[in-house]
This record gives structure tokens, sequence and C-alpha cells, in this order.
């Protein structure tokens, strides 16, 4: 292919040694850079060590056309772990729908080197005759580590600041003694997984006012691990709009990724206003709804936790607005805890049967439809665990308790699912809780019976399921995320308690509309 000669060269184009200066392609065909045949001879084993991802073409499209069209003039993009350029040339296609486009600069990077060689033919795709001999396209790829030279940069505080940002982060976690964790806390973010990191560096590197596009797990929106990132992220970006992917395993179907994906369009040190929420089941898009929603449903005041949520528009006429459900769990005299027993460290005192000189020691597995099923045969876990010096401090008196499974299943319906432990059910003193369990207490010590049986239910509600689907996208239910949510006052719960003993055969629709009644 041949292309035709640059004739105005910026003077700065010289000084970043950056030497792939072509001209802007006007009014080019949009079309699909990343074909299964192009991917062939990718090295998966390479990309998964690498925590890569290809973006499908569908979904590059769509971020790109997220981008304020009106600012397309003179146009600085960031694209770390550009991989095959997926992003960057869809970006480009939306930049050359018009003819506003004076000057275009793109700076990839990608540290492997057949991405990256891919990469730089795919953006020399765009190159063309050029319409405006003064307008010219630019590109350099770097193989650089974006962490390393993202931090070099902010820290040398001279460096040229980007217009745009559109990136498909890696998805890897970051070891707390790696260089890579000692790097980003030089400059202030603290964060446990290399996409948070990268989005973190990218807002670092736009200017005020710049725009960034990002696709990226939800996983960040709750949990205790990233609510720095997120208090840094508030902070210094604001939402534009949120997109999430309904269906978990759609967005990355190629790459077999089961995790919610959402892509974030933010204003770097833009003023917070309402956001613009949309939501599709895969990257189709042929679904797509969206409604704008005020930031106050986005973060709730007060929370300081900093969760993002992502309320459905039917979410809004339900729980997240009720004035009878606006009670912490402090509020009502209840705490939330993991369970205690971790039982590797404890292997040696662990019973397959109950003994003459062991308790009861509780796992996920023995709690089915919220029934107790102990002891349970034919599973790989102990039943019971011994009382001696080393173990008598994780154990807990026999009592009511509520308990809820830290991991839910892909196959239920609900993402919190509520148990009632009954004492009566074990002929012990003591108690042991296993730690991929959530239980509710007071103390340490047992619930009000009424009480338990009433927070059980409310929490197996339709519209606890709707809440805390708003802000948590996996299927981890931590201790954190049950603090977050807002709950009936004490004396309700009671009163559901005494409702539910009565009718001990209730059916979902039952619970969903005694609940809904508080509202």
């Amino acid at each position: 292919m041949s292309y035709a000669k640059v004739l105005h060269q910026p003077k700065e184009i010289k000084e970043l040694g950056i030497n792939n200066v072509l001209p802007i392609a006007h009014n080019i065909e949009i079309v699909n850079y990343v074909l299964p045949d192009q991917q062939q001879g990718i090295d998966f084993q390479r990309r998964s060590e690498l925590g890569q991802f290809m973006t499908p073409s569908q979904i590059a499209h769509f971020m790109a056309s997220l981008f304020d069209r009106s600012r397309f003039e003179d146009i600085r993009l960031l694209d770390p772990g550009a991989g095959l350029g997926a992003l960057s040339t869809a970006f480009l296609d939306a930049c050359f729908l018009g003819d506003k486009v004076r000057r275009a600069e793109v700076v990839a990077y990608e540290i492997d080197p057949f991405l990256r060689g891919r990469l730089e033919k795919h953006l020399k795709k765009h190159c063309d005759t050029a319409v405006n001999p003064n307008s010219a396209f630019l590109f350099h790829v770097l193989e650089k580590d974006f962490v390393e030279e993202a931090v070099n940069l902010i820290l040398s505080k001279n460096f040229k600041k980007f217009t745009h940002a559109i990136l498909n982060p890696p998805y890897k976690k970051i070891n707390s003694q790696s260089r890579h964790r000692q790097l980003l806390h030089s400059i202030g973010i603290e964060t446990v997984n290399l996409y948070t990191a990268f989005l973190a560096l990218t807002i670092h590197l736009v200017e005020d006012g710049g725009e960034i596009v990002a696709i990226i797990p939800r996983s960040f929106c709750s949990g205790s691990y990233y609510r720095s990132f997120r208090e840094w992220l508030l902070k210094n970006a604001s939402i534009k709009q949120i997109h999430l992917f309904n269906a978990r395993d759609k967005a990355f179907k190629e790459d077999g990724v089961l995790q919610e994906n959402v892509i974030m369009h933010l204003i770097k040190g833009g003023v917070q206003e309402d956001v613009l929420l949309s939501f599709s089941n895969d990257d189709s898009f042929s679904d797509c709804y969206s409604y704008h929603c005020s930031f106050e449903h986005i973060l709730k005041n007060n929370d300081d936790e900093f969760f993002i949520r992502i309320p459905s528009e039917s979410d809004l006429s339900g729980l997240v607005d009720s004035t009878g459900i606006n009670n912490s769990l402090t509020e009502i005299g209840v705490e939330v805890s993991t369970g205690p027993v971790v039982d590797f460290r404890l292997k040696d005192f662990l019973c397959a049967q109950p003994e003459s000189d062991a308790v009861p020691l509780l796992y996920p597995c023995h709690f089915e439809r919220n029934n107790i099923y102990w002891p349970k045969d034919n599973i790989k876990k102990p039943n019971a665990i011994k009382v001696t010096p080393e173990t008598e401090k994780w154990l807990w008196p026999n009592g009511f308790y509520v308990v809820v499974r830290r991991v839910s299943s892909k196959e239920e319906k609900r993402r919190v699912v509520a148990s009632v432990v009954n004492p009566n059910f074990f002929n012990s003193s003591k108690i042991g809780f296993e730690n991929h369990l959530n239980v509710f207490h007071f103390g340490k010590n047992e619930l009000d019976k009424d009480l338990a049986y009433g927070l059980a239910a409310f929490l197996n509600s339709l519209q606890v399921d709707r809440a805390f689907r708003s802000f948590n996208g996996h299927t981890q239910v931590n201790a954190t995320d049950l603090r977050s949510l807002k709950y009936p006052n004490r004396e309700i719960l009671v009163e559901i308690g005494k409702w539910v003993q009565n009718y001990p055969h209730l059916t979902q629709e039952s619970i969903d509309m005694k609940i809904e009644s508080l509202n």
C-alpha cells in the first residue's frame, strides 16, 4: 500500500520522536478490523498470563460512539493495552465520519510482540489520501510497560496530556509485594488489579475535561478491596454514562469470560450531574435501552464504602426509594461477620461425623432451600470440630443466627440466600461457622428468635435481590456488601418473623408481597 506524502509535520511530533506520521483519512468505510482469521497465531496462554481479552468489534464501535463528536478537532488519544487495535480504530472511524478533524494522534501501548505487529498494520489502514493536506494522522505504538511508563510520566510532571482515552485494560491481580504495586503506591493509587490501575493511570494522563471510555469488570463497584480506588475515582472524574451487559457470559464470549462487565464514560475533573444508565443483554445491543438517573441513586449519601450502584428503572420504584426500609444494621442492633472457622488452619481438629468431644461445624452445603441438612453424608466437608483450647475461641454459643453463603450459585435466581440456624436442631452448647458463610449475630451471640426469622425473610426477598444486584456484579456476597444494604427497623423485622413462623410453607411471592407492603 502506498501513502500520500505528509505536507506538514508539527514541531511537537519531532520532539516526541514519533515518526509514523500519515495523512488523515476522511469518510472511510467502517469495517471490522478484528476478524477471526486475524486472531490466528495469537498465543492464548500468553494472553491469559497477561490478563488480555480482545474487544469484539461491536463493543468497540459502541464505545467509540459515546465520545462527544463536537470535540473531534485536535485529538490526542491514549489506548493502553491496545491489543489488535479494535478500540483505536473504532475511535478513528468515529472521528472520520465528519470533516472537523485537523490532527489526530494515537499513542498505543502493547507489550505483546505479535499483537504489536498487527496493531501497527491496523492503524496504517486508516491512512488514505488527505482531503486536507494540512491535516495529519500520527500514531506511535509503544512496547513499554504501561504502568511503569505512566508512573514515570506522572512523577516527572512534564508530559503532554491526552484529550481522549479508550481502553480495555488487562484483568489480573496485582501482588501486594510486586513492583507494580510499589509504583502505584508512589503516586497515591491503591488498588489490587491491573484493570483499575490502568484506569486510574489513564485518568491521570488525560487533561481536565478530557473524555475516557473504558470497558472493565464490574467487580470494582463494591467490596472492601476496591474502596480506595472508588473514592479516588469519584474525586478525580465524573461519570457521564454506565452501560451494563445483563448477561455475564456474552460480552467476551469468545474468551469464555464469566464476569459482568460495564462500559464507563468518564470526564476528567468534570462536575457530576445525572448519569445515563444503559443496558443490553449482549454485544449486539439489539435490546439496548437507557434512562437518566440522579447521581444520588448511584452513590448513596453518607456511604463510607463509596459503592457504585447501577439500578434499573424498576429498582428505583422498589427498595431503592423505599421510605420504610432505611435502617443500617447498627441501627437495628445486628452485626454480620464472616464465619470465624478457617478449616485448613484447624484441619487436625475436624471430624467427618459428630463425635462426643466435638460440636457441629456448618458449611454452605448444610443449607438448602432454607432448610438445614446436618450431619450430611457423602460430602467432602467435615460435619464437626473438636472442642479444644486451640479451637474454642473460634466457636460461638449455640443459638438463633442467620447465615448467608459468601459465594452464591450461578444457577440460583437470587444472589442473597439466607437461612435461619435453629439451636433446637443441635444437641450442643457451641457451634462452628465455617469461613464461607456470612453470619448475622449480636456480639458473637444469638439473635432474638423472631428477629432472626424476620431478617432471613427480608434477605430472601426479590426487593433485596434487586438492591444487591444494583451494586454487586459477581457471585460473591461479602459481609461489607450486606452491611451496605438498608433494612426495616427492628420492630418491623420482629413482626415479619412472627408472621413467617405462622406460615411454614410460604412462597416466594408471599414473601415479596409482604416486603413490598413496607414501602
